[in-house]
This record gives structure tokens, C-alpha cells and sequence, in this order.
């Protein structure tokens, strides 16, 4: 299932209303930890795809079936394609910042991450385990410039 996004940051919202209908027709209630940083991960990749391009994009979720004890272990992903070929670049905000912490709360938050390139653009994807209800809390950035490390990647603070 997939929503197209206008490049309008108000999207982001409807992205997230979206996300929320379509986790309750999967048996996924509101309320179960899974939703919440789902709904979050939604706002973050969209925010970035529509503020960072300018371009419109496309969500999509791809969510197990009924809650059985077959999928009751299942894995939720999230991918956003948007029109950028320019890689996504985790950076480390400081504490004033207003943006800038989209993909260190991905990193945190998601259980796996990644991207590719898509055609002329890119797909930037996260992946939930529902046995985890997501990943643990966003790391915290480091003291100072030059390159910080999350969970074992190395990022370039910018």
C-alpha cells in the first residue's frame, strides 16, 4: 500500500494520518508502542523527502496480515522514494538546532535502516520488529565536530 506526497510540508500530516488508518486495519492498535514509533518514523522520512527535495514522493507500508501467533513476530517497513539521487546524511544538530535529528531518530528508533537508489531518485527504508515494538531510544550526539558514531555507523557531522 502506498500514498503519493506532494512536496508541501503539510503532507506530512496526512502522511501520518494515513499511516495510522492503515496500522489499525492491520491489527496493529494505536496505543501498542510499534504505532507510535511508526507513526513518528513516517513524519521524520517524509519531512525529509519533501523539505530536502522539494519534490513530491511516495510512502509506502508494508505491514503483516491479522495479528495471529504466526505474526505476531512480524516485521513492519517503511519506505519513502523520493526524486533525489543525493544520499540521506545523518547528522549531529546541536541543542539550539530547529532540524537535523530526522535520521539519528531513524537510526535509534528503527531496528534495521537503509537506502538505495531508485531509478533518478532514491528509497530510503526502516524496518520495525513487532516482538521489539521498535528500536531503543536516539542516540545522543557527540562532544564536538569531525565524525560521531551511532550503533555502529560512522557519521560526518555537517
Amino acid at each position: 500500500m502506498q500514498l503519493e506526497v506532494r512536496p508541501d510540508p503539510s503532507e506530512v500530516g496526512r502522511a501520518r494520518r494515513w499511516a495510522r488508518s492503515r496500522l489499525a486495519g492491520s491489527g496493529i492498535r494505536a496505543d501498542e508502542p510499534l504505532a507510535e514509533t511508526l507513526v513518528l518514523l513516517v513524519s521524520e522520512l517524509v519531512t525529509n523527502a519533501v523539505v530536502h527535495t522539494g519534490r513530491s514522493a511516495v510512502l509506502r507500508l508494508v505491514l503483516p496480515g491479522a495479528v495471529t501467533d504466526e505474526t505476531k513476530d512480524a516485521t513492519v517497513r517503511l519506505e519513502v522514494d523520493d526524486a533525489s539521487d543525493r544520499a540521506p546524511v545523518p547528522r549531529c544538530a546541536g541543542g539550539e538546532a530547529t532540524g537535523g535529528r530526522g535520521l539519528a531518530l531513524v537510526d535509534g528508533l528503527a531496528d534495521r535502516w537503509g537506502w538505495s537508489r531508485e531509478g533518478a531518485g532514491k528509497r530510503i527504508w526502516c524496518e520495525l520488529d513487532r516482538s521489539s515494538g521498535g528500536g531503543g531510544a536516539a542516540p545522543a550526539c557527540g562532544d564536538g565536530g569531525g565524525a560521531v558514531a551511532y550503533q555502529g555507523f560512522a557519521y560526518e557531522v555537517v
